[in-house]
């Protein structure tokens, strides 16, 4: 029999995701901020305090951080399941993104840009998964809110979203805080990494926030649920130790070779590597998931589920993150940024899908509520994602044919695709966060919202792959690629949704 959760505090959701919902809007602050301006300073000119890069190696380095942001969500999840618990996770992993944040917004030294990003790595891969996690569990089994819940989240994630490329952008580029720094004495270059900055506040005021609400989550979260015995606990903590000392050893290693010249570091040869890295792990991974002997028939059914919704986020996400590398050089090189005679950011664009989400995610909520048992599965909905982000690329289509020869276009050409993006995503990432908390088994929560954002790696190191040959084919070349293999993924789920139905009815 399901049992129920009659807490209903928080817009008829328990009071404990209120908590969840500010701490991750500030979180995603951070991120997007940070995110909306990222390749446009990699490829500024280092007049303009830029980084002066070509988009070959901008791409290369936007694919693996975004790549790596998402792929330690695996060793995050772990992490939360066998040592620390969701909660304290959470706030560790704020602690260190706040840390990158503060060296991303030191100027003049490439060594912070890179150790920056690599804190920004480590600590949203703590962080992301386990509070997601952490939603799932304010709901008991069978509880018809879930998806509306994971719905409201999603609608925090993007407030934070909408609200940071605003403040970030207006920092980073907008020629008035130019002014005022020069007013105050200051390089206006610098202005780039006041943006960073404002992302470093934007993770501090999440941390307060999640300090304060945490009462409101009760004992969810608080151990570790996959620790075991005492020791059990001890050979986690030996296998973790050791395994860190392993990475740490290979990194000098590597170090030092370079130093010797045998071989030169470059973003270009970092993301091959990566990139081959990344498959190794995908396909290690459920190898070990399905030969594992302790899954019962029915968890390893489930699996099956999972590796197929795995394949169709890691689509969407190539295709969906082409918003912050492609379609975000698009805003900058190719369209018209000023309305009624009024200039903005490029960097500004980032915002319009999130706005689109904070506006139609009631709606989404509400809608999956109405249908109660006639709700589609979460198979039928990946396909339809995948059908408008594809739609949202044929558009751009149209967009790079009416840019040809350096032609400004209307905004309206990316605010439509933002329009048919956001209408596919909320068809498919938060029912995908939701399906997540309901396949996997209790003991390992957090190792399969890992899994899940294994997906967004795969995809984001896809797209950021596709980004560096932004000046390598021609724009209306790479989104009509993008376009038709967001589609032929949408027909693969169409054709699976039967077999999937069947595998997920117990499940739902």
């Amino acid at each position: 029999m399901a049992t129920k959760n009659h807490d209903t505090a928080f817009f008829g959701h328990p009071r404990g995701l209120s908590t969840l919902f500010f701490t991750e809007m500030w979180e995603r602050f951070s991120y997007y901020g940070m995110r909306a301006i990222l390749i446009l300073f990699m490829v500024a000119p280092v007049a303009t305090g830029g980084l002066g890069w070509d988009t070959a190696k901008a791409g290369a380095i936007y694919g693996t951080y975004t790549a790596l942001v998402y792929l330690l969500a695996l060793p995050g999840g772990w992490i939360a399941d066998r040592i620390l618990g969701l909660r304290r996770s959470i706030f560790f992993g704020g602690v260190v993104i706040m840390t990158g944040h503060i060296l991303l917004a030191v100027p003049g030294s490439e060594a912070f840009f890179y150790l920056g990003l690599l804190c920004v790595v480590i600590g949203t891969g703590l962080l992301k998964p386990n509070i997601s996690a952490l939603v799932g569990q304010l709901y008991g089994e069978g509880d018809v809110r879930r998806d509306a819940g994971f719905s409201i989240y999603y609608m925090g994630i993007n407030l934070g979203a909408f609200l940071s490329p605003l403040v970030c952008g207006w920092l980073a580029q907008h020629e008035a805080f130019q002014g005022i720094l020069s007013g105050w004495g200051l390089s206006p270059e610098s202005s780039w990494h006041w943006g960073f900055g404002a992302a470093a506040v934007g993770m501090f005021l999440g941390l307060v926030q999640y300090t304060l609400g945490g009462r409101f989550l009760g004992e969810h979260g608080l151990t570790a649920m996959g620790a075991g015995s005492e020791e059990e606990q001890s050979a986690t903590k030996r296998k973790f130790w050791l395994g860190l000392i392993g990475v740490l050893a290979v990194a000098a290693a590597l170090a030092y070779l370079a130093n010797l010249g045998v071989f030169a570091f470059t973003p270009e040869l970092v993301g091959t590597a990566f990139g081959w890295l990344l498959a190794i792990i995908v396909v290690a991974f459920f190898a070990w998931l399905f030969m594992a002997s302790n899954w019962t028939r029915e968890e390893r059914k489930r699996l099956i589920v999972i590796a197929v919704l795995f394949f169709g986020a890691a689509v969407f996400w190539s295709a969906f993150e082409q918003a912050g590398s492609t379609l975000n050089l698009f805003a900058e090189r190719s369209t018209r940024t000023s309305v009624f005679g009024l200039g903005f950011p490029a960097s500004w664009f980032q915002s319009v899908n999130a706005l689109f989400i904070v506006l139609l995610a009631p709606l989404f909520a509400a809608l999956w509520v109405k249908l109660g048992s006639r709700d589609p599965s979460s198979p039928t909905k990946f396909a339809v994602g995948l059908f408008f982000l594809g739609a949202g690329f044929a558009v751009m289509i149209g967009a790079a044919v009416a840019a040809r020869n350096g032609v400004q276009v209307s905004p309206m050409w990316l605010i439509v695709t933002y329009l048919l993006h956001t209408i596919g995503e909320l068809w498919l990432s938060p029912v995908g966060l939701s399906a997540m908390t309901k396949l996997a088994p209790a003991r390992v929560t957090g190792l399969m919202m890992g899994v899940w954002f294994l997906a967004s790696s795969v995809g984001n190191y896809v797209g950021g792959q596709i980004s560096g040959l932004y000046e390598s084919f021609s724009r209306e070349a790479i989104f009509g690629a993008v376009a038709g293999y967001s589609v032929l993924a949408g027909v693969i789920m169409a054709l699976l949704i039967g077999p999937i139905k069947r595998m997920m009815a117990r499940a739902n």
